[in-house]
């Protein structure tokens, strides 16, 4: 090879994690913008767990607020696709951050069971200001950074999350526990602001859609519309853009019990223990991937873990649900979340694979509503569960975990050899 062709290599070498963070300072300022939000996000989410507890005592009250964080997001999805695509995103983005910190400080004035109300009302307006922040984030990726340096990017950001869920959880079981709630909420409303002030700092370059005629909201309904047309035309991408929510029949309901578990664990201290937990969520969740990004590396394979992971997620928690709660079930958490990670990342990289650029965002905003729909029912048919008191909590954790073991074994079954058909079909070898 030339000496010329040796400076091309270079030029073309995709650049190493702290090669992009250092030398590209756009995505230096949307990271660091994320980092501050999600460590704030945690700091929250724990604290907002903890005083509904505290305040209602309630199961059902605690999965209303698991909901209450979800089903708002599914909903307006579309239409926060349509905004990120019409508007600026780098003003969206900075307008979300500042909008959330003004609504976290409502937490700080809910102080009885009376107003037990305003927890939802004000969770539900923070999800919806932020469901545009996301995307809008995603969206500008691949403006600031080279196309070689994507996957570089992507993988910053996604170990990001898993770090900062980690970290964050932790953190914010301790700071509840030793500076109160109120100090969490100003400490979370902080965050945004920051998060707002780096992203300000970022120069993100944008061509934005041109603007349609009709209203934000009859236009998200139109391409979610098309979203679905599309996947009934594509088996192939409806099984990938279906595989989150058919995880999320049994794991939304388990991520729901980490939290009961926790205060089951150490109940003088609630915000602790449910921190830790959900910290061991994240840390599975950030080292399943890079396992088995190691010791799978050909794509037909990938359905078939699928279905595994599926199955294994519920036989970690079976494990959890019978042992007794002390913070040993931290083990088998471990490994439930590390094969849940599996199955997001693996179906998500299979889904951009085969669904076309035009397509991609309607297909990935119809997928964000089936899980977190999917994960809402769950949630909601646990919760009831325990206020009904038809189960104990550990016969609850049991019965989730083998609604995930059979979740995984009817994906083996059905969804595996209309996979292998699809492989042949496109003459993909098998190494």
């Amino acid at each position: 090879m030339t000496p010329w062709k040796n400076r091309m290599t270079d030029l073309a070498r995709p650049a190493s994690y702290l090669e992009l963070i250092r030398g590209n300072t756009p995505f230096r300022c949307l990271w660091y913008g994320n980092v501050i939000s999600l460590f704030g996000d945690w700091f929250n989410t724990i604290a907002l767990y903890s005083l509904i507890l505290n305040l209602s005592g309630s199961e059902f009250a605690l999965g209303a607020v698991f909901i209450t964080k979800m089903l708002p997001w599914a909903f307006v999805s579309p239409i926060a696709g349509v905004i990120v695509d019409r508007f600026d995103r780098r003003k969206v983005m900075i307008v979300s951050d500042i909008l959330r910190a003004v609504v976290v400080l409502g937490f700080l004035f809910i102080d009885d069971p009376s107003e037990v109300y305003l927890i939802y009302v004000l969770t539900a307006a923070q999800v919806i200001v932020g469901s545009v922040f996301h995307p809008a984030q995603s969206a500008s990726i691949p403006n600031i950074v080279k196309k070689e340096n994507l996957v570089t990017a992507n993988t910053i950001m996604a170990a990001t999350w898993s770090v900062l869920l980690a970290l964050g959880a932790a953190a914010g079981g301790f700071a509840a526990e030793w500076l109160g709630l109120k100090a969490v909420f100003l400490l979370d409303s902080a965050s945004y602001l920051f998060s707002a002030f780096f992203i300000y700092r970022a120069v993100i370059p944008q061509t934005t859609s041109p603007r349609k005629r009709g209203s934000v909201i009859r236009t998200a309904a139109r391409e979610f519309m098309d979203g679905l047309r599309h996947l009934k035309r594509n088996p192939a991408i409806a099984r990938m853009a279906t595989t989150k929510s058919v995880w999320a029949i049994g794991g939304g309901g388990l991520v729901f019990l980490i939290a009961l578990m926790g205060e089951a664990i150490y109940p003088e201290s609630i915000a602790v223990s449910i921190g830790v937990l959900f910290a061991v969520r994240g840390l599975g969740t950030g080292i399943g991937p890079i396992l088995i990004r190691a010791w799978v590396k050909n794509e037909r394979r990938w359905p078939l873990v699928l279905g595994v992971c599926m199955s294994l997620t519920g036989a970690g928690y079976l494990v959890a649900g019978s042992i007794g709660f002390t913070f040993a079930i931290a083990i088998p958490i471990l490994f439930a979340h590390a094969a849940g990670g599996i199955n997001w990342v693996f179906s998500t990289v299979m889904l951009q694979q085969r669904v076309v650029d035009q397509f991609r965002g309607r297909i990935f905003a119809t997928e964000w509503l089936l899980v977190m729909g999917m994960e809402s029912l769950s949630i909601l048919a646990a919760s009831l569960v325990l206020e009904m008191g038809l189960l104990s909590l550990s016969e609850t954790v049991s019965l989730f975990g083998i609604i995930s073991i059979v979740s995984g074994l009817v994906w083996l079954f059905f969804v595996v050899p209309a996979e292998k058909k699809y492989f042949l079909s496109r003459n993909i070898p098998k190494s």
